[in-house]
């Protein structure tokens, strides 16, 4: 049974209901969901749903059907995100946990967490007790192990993850890693799932070997009903009668937990498949089918690999599946965040009562609003702001430490407005996210799609939706500032034939439903968004810097310039100009570049650049 606490229930009538659940012995969770405050009923329940709604303070009491409780989407409609060290698993950003399968030696384990980490990886996977098939198979380098772990931890920054057999390890895992693994063998091992519902570290439960998805979410009700809310399910094939892999991988298991729980899942494609060219395709394929992270087994040598060599990447190999994961991931609206482990730390560094907030245009639900939780997670606040002057406003008067600007869409082109306030502030650009544009038809819970005679939505969302409004001829556009406004226009009206161009999270934000979830022209719509600041704090790898210069006005000034970077093999990946205020018929020209343009090697470049132009400023290394 949950309970819906109303929103104006004072402290003393919540007192009062806790009082009253406990003398009944029930057992009790609170929690945040959706901006409501829920009490779960898990045990012991002993009333009616109707009698909890006469209660002072409750506005709905609603039956938990499932036989798990906590674990299930009826307890918290809202997807859980777990955090494990600087990095959290269950956002936007794809979360790749890769390493060897077991822990062999110091020199090895430093080894493989440097080639991953240089590849994308943000946690790091080794097993210091290794439960084998036979009792003669490499066992694991026990408490030595979990040291080595506890040094590539301090020496890399990435956070460690390993397996637990016994609960009688679960003081030395306390201490030396970041979050703990049930193996397949152990999923209902029932005294292990109360010793780590007990701890303080997240838990990565993994599928046994011919569980059912009902099984495996029990086993992770054990664990939360044990205290411990941080659980991942992590889905390592389950054996079948099919012998050209060691096990099936079951990516039909991805949606069916995305709609019955609101944990997070990770899977291990190394463990399902066996077999090393195998490994990468059904990682893309996790991907594509809404997994939230990745673990992968990598090793230097895997021929001489003490446990599972077979199943392991090559770190090259790695390498180019994380690049792979890069172009998938934001075609299910996520991406792949090679800079998320130095982007935590620099945030991590700015220290207390310092800004940790950035900047976007709209309100939450918007394109921006995406955008900034995709590029900073949630370690950073997004602050809605009415135009992009204003953000440009805040981060130069450092009222907010970071901006959200889009650029660049993939169909309408560059955003210009930004580009001419580049020009004129003193900002930088310190990264860039891109995000899949969806635009989604969204109306009242009563609207039927047929009744539509009004649609709501900014000028650019109605150029990407041409098809749609040509084929509902009878749909008066009306256009408002921004989507979030449009969404919130239809959401105040009483208008059943209002609708709104919109995102699905909008749609949640203001209890509107989603008619059609993708109206755009093209699919293949992207918007980037650049991210700016005062300054960059902190030292990262660049890849990629924008500049802005002008020429004289003369016949071939502007090849003289695009000439120097041919001659050093700079490839620019754009190359705009635009008026320069109070200087009719004179541009300065925009320019994105792959390359660091400040490194050591390119030091005569700069001069000869700096020669040929009348003004030359550097806008971002990122």
């Amino acid at each position: 049974m949950i309970l819906i606490l109303d929103n104006r229930i004072t402290q003393k009538q919540k007192e009062e209901l806790k009082s009253i659940l406990s003398r009944d012995g029930c057992i009790t969770r609170e929690i945040a969901d959706a901006g409501r405050t829920i009490i779960g009923i898990i045990a012991n329940n002993k009333k009616s749903a109707e009698e909890y709604r006469q209660m002072e303070g409750i506005r709905d009491a609603l039956a938990i059907k499932s036989a798990y409780k906590l674990v299930s989407r009826e307890f918290k409609s809202e997807d859980t995100m777990v955090k494990i060290g600087n990095v959290v698993v269950g956002g936007d950003r794809i979360v790749v946990i890769a390493g060897p399968c077991a822990v062999e030696s110091r020199t090895q384990a430093m080894t493989i967490a440097k080639e991953v980490k240089k590849y994308g990886a943000v946690l790091f996977r080794g097993g210091a007790y290794k439960p084998r098939s036979s009792p003669y198979s490499f066992q694991g380098l026990e408490e030595e192990g979990l040291k080595i772990l506890d040094h590539v931890r301090k020496e890399t920054g990435l956070g460690v993850v390993t397996e637990i057999t016994s609960p009688a390890q679960a003081e030395l895992m306390e201490k030396y890693v970041d979050a703990v693994q049930i193996g397949a063998r152990n999923m209902q091992n029932f005294e292990l799932l109360k010793c780590v519902g007990k701890m303080s570290k997240p838990v990565v439960l993994k599928r046994g070997l011919a569980s059912t998805i009902q099984e495996w979410l029990m086993s992770a009700e054990y664990i939360m009903a044990g205290g411990n809310n941080d659980v991942i399910l992590c889905e390592r094939g389950i054996r079948t009668f099919e012998p050209y892999t060691r096990n099936t991988l079951d990516l039909s298991a991805i949606p069916v937990l995305k709609k019955l729980t609101h944990l997070p899942i990770v899977i291990d494609p190394s463990h399902a498949t066996g077999i090393r060219e195998k490994v990468s395709p059904m990682a893309r394929a996790a991907v594509a089918a809404g997994a939230d992270a990745l673990m992968i087994e990598v090793h230097n040598d895997p021929d001489n690999a003490l446990s599972d060599g077979p199943q392991s990447l090559y770190p090259e190999q790695f390498g180019q599946l994380t690049r792979d994961l890069y172009v998938i991931a934001p075609v299910v609206g996520k991406q792949m965040d090679f800079d998320y482990l130095k982007k935590s730390e620099v945030i991590k560094e700015l220290g207390k009562g310092a800004a940790k907030t950035a900047a976007f245009i709209g309100e939450n639900g918007s394109y921006g609003h995406k955008a900034s939780l995709s590029y900073f997670g949630e370690d950073v606040t997004p602050i809605s702001m009415v135009s992009y002057r204003d953000i440009f406003n805040a981060c130069q008067s450092g009222s907010v430490e970071y901006g959200v600007i889009p650029v660049e869409n993939s169909l309408s082109g560059s955003i210009h407005e930004n580009f001419d306030l580049l020009q004129e502030y003193d900002l930088k650009i310190i990264g860039e996210v891109t995000i899949r544009i969806k635009h989604a038809l969204i109306a009242h819970e009563a609207t039927d799609k047929t009744a539509i005679k009004k649609l709501l939505a900014s000028p650019p969302a109605f150029s990407q939706c041409r098809n749609f409004l040509d084929q509902h001829p009878g749909i008066e556009p009306l256009p408002v500032k921004a989507n979030a406004s449009a969404a919130r226009h239809v959401k105040e009206s009483d208008d059943t034939t209002a609708a709104a161009v919109g995102t699905a999270m909008e749609a949640d934000l203001f209890d509107l439903k989603v008619i059609d979830d993708s109206i755009e022209d093209n699919p293949r719509n992207y918007t980037r968004f650049a991210v700016i600041a005062k300054e960059y704090k902190g030292k990262k790898k660049v890849g990629k810097t924008s500049i802005i210069f002008s020429t004289g006005n003369k016949p071939g000034a502007l090849y003289e310039v695009m000439k120097i970077f041919s001659l050093y093999g700079i490839n620019l990946v754009k190359l705009e100009s635009r008026p320069i205020l109070g200087k009719p018929w004179e541009y300065m020209f925009y320019a994105d570049l792959e390359a660091d343009i400040l490194s050591d090697t390119l030091s005569p470049m700069m001069v000869e650049l700096e020669g040929k132009s009348e003004f030359f400023r550097i806008l971002g290394r990122y």
